[in-house]
């Protein structure tokens, strides 16, 4: 069997768990089958997706894999980072206990405990991703460095298979912007952070966006001393301002330092201590760190593919798809962070089962179709779904806005946690929604309803129209309904209301 790598150092029984299902050392590839329904490349969530529903409708599938299982979700993404949030965020609610009548509650706490759990998890969730459950729906897995010698045919660990179709999904990786210095310290990326078991004193994350607000908020709750950096005028900069502002009150209050709008000169070794030096508004100064953390962006795996010899296209984005997730080969298809500005779990997979339909059954589904929901895991959550203000401008779309703010919302009040709001875009005198921000807690389970409502084109009206319990935040939703309809109380109609009601008494 040849060589391979993969991201996780085993610091304990559960990665050895994790990598007996992932990545088996004993793993031997099966024989190749003459020829395959459909090659996948890459086992991620577009990867896995692909390859178990197209087993499941019966093709003949073979999925080949060079790291582990599961790609960056399961093993160094969502998983292991929800894990460390949801750790952060009850050791937050531990000191507020007070708040509600509670304990007072002190001490350092277990970071090492806070990190065990993360990677019993991690372990527990991968046999839906792992080798063994693959290979019993009926995948051909081969473990190894896969790269296409010729437009129907990969090579992998020494043998050819040969293809009707394939699908891309090797996904992306992080990358390092060009910081004097920074390549020649030891610092962390989302690939290594949870590989700690020490909290470290002083943390500095490089990186204002979804990963680095929410590390640095983590980090912040366990104990350490945080600053972000970033280069953007904001943080979380995609987003709704008012929305991100409320985040960054957040993570200060949590105790974390952010300087935005800074440029980050250099970085270097005293000793033990990381020292960052940058120019902040022609200031000149250095933060010293014991662990620096690296979010500052992310580049497309499309190296030693041989998408040359498939004839398959690639631009700085990384590999060119059309509209129907195929390549410049017809017989190639891509889904995923490989592929798409959309880097999220959720578009991978959605992506994955449409070009899984265009593939093999001669679909033409559109991803520009898709309507993506996005979600920042800090506390509270900014989630946002179809288009912000600023976006709908640029397109020329006129909008009315409706906002409904969560101190108005009893559940919110009752739990503590009021902060934050509902926006909704409108089309402009109509109630068609164009787009839903939503920052608070739980906003990443509140921005479905809108995400279904936007995707099966549900005016406002209609939405509100649906009973919500009481006491719920969802309530947020029928109160945006209630206030667009106050806007058709003109004064006309209030008159006319009033004539009628005097005429029926």
């Amino acid at each position: 069997m040849p060589e391979m790598t993969h991201p996780i150092a085993p610091v304990d029984g559960n990665d050895r768990r994790l990598l007996d299902q992932v990545f088996p050392s004993n793993w031997v590839n099966p024989t190749p089958k003459k020829r395959y329904d459909l090659v996948v490349v890459g086992a991620g969530t577009g990867g896995l997706v692909s390859a178990a529903g197209a087993a499941g409708l019966g093709a003949q599938v073979a999925l080949v894999e060079r790291h582990a299982m599961g790609g960056d979700c399961l093993n160094v993404g969502c998983v292991p980072s929800k894990a460390l949030i949801a750790a952060a965020r009850n050791w937050e609610r531990a000191r507020q206990a007070t708040e509600f009548g509670g304990p007072t509650v002190t001490g350092p706490g277990d970071f090492g405990a806070a990190m065990t759990r993360l990677r019993r998890l991690r372990a527990d969730l991968s046999p839906v991703d792992g080798v063994p459950r693959l290979a019993a729906l009926g995948v051909d897995v081969f473990l190894g460095d896969g790269a296409f010698i010729g437009v129907d045919r990969l090579a992998v660990g020494g043998v050819s298979l040969r293809f009707r179709r394939a699908i891309i999904a090797t996904g992306a990786r992080p990358v390092a912007p060009p910081i004097p210095g920074l390549d020649a310290i030891d610092y962390y990326t989302n690939e290594s952070i949870f590989s700690l078991t020490q909290l470290p004193a002083r943390v500095v994350v490089i990186g204002g966006g979804p990963i680095g607000c929410e590390l640095a908020q983590a980090f912040a709750r366990l104990g350490s001393s945080v600053t972000l950096l970033d280069h953007a005028a904001s943080i979380l900069s995609r987003d709704d301002a008012e929305a991100a502002a409320v985040v960054r009150q957040s993570l200060v209050a949590d105790g974390v330092t952010i300087h935005t709008g800074v440029q980050i000169e250099g970085v270097r070794r005293d000793g033990e201590t990381i020292v960052i030096a940058l120019d902040a508004a022609g200031q000149a100064t250095s933060i010293p760190a014991d662990a620096l953390l690296v979010a500052a962006g992310r580049a497309p795996n499309v190296e030693q593919l041989g998408l040359d010899a498939a004839g398959v296209s690639i631009d700085r984005s990384g590999v060119v798809v059309d509209d129907r997730l195929r390549t410049t080969n017809p017989r190639i298809f891509a889904v995923g962070d490989v592929c798409s500005r959309y880097q999220f779990t959720h578009a991978a997979d959605a992506q994955a089962r449409l070009a899984l339909a265009n593939a093999l059954f001669f679909g033409r589904g559109r991803h520009t179709n898709l309507i993506y929901p996005r979600c920042t895991y800090t506390a509270p959550e900014l989630a946002q779904v179809g288009l912000t203000a600023d976006e709908a401008a640029t397109r020329g779309i006129r909008v009315d806005t409706i906002t409904v703010r969560f101190d108005e919302v009893d559940r919110a009040i009752l739990d503590g946690e009021s902060t934050g709001f509902l926006r909704i875009h409108l089309r402009r005198g109509s109630d068609r929604i164009v787009g839903i921000t939503i920052v608070g807690a739980n906003a990443g389970e509140l921005i479905s309803e809108g995400t279904l409502a936007l995707s099966r084109r549900i005016g406002l009206r209609r939405l509100g129209r649906a009973i919500h319990p009481y006491p719920t935040r969802s309530e947020a939703y029928r109160k945006a309904a209630d206030a667009l309809n106050r806007t058709r109380l003109t004064p006309n109609a209030k008159r006319l209301l009033t004539a009628w009601f005097k005429w029926m008494r």
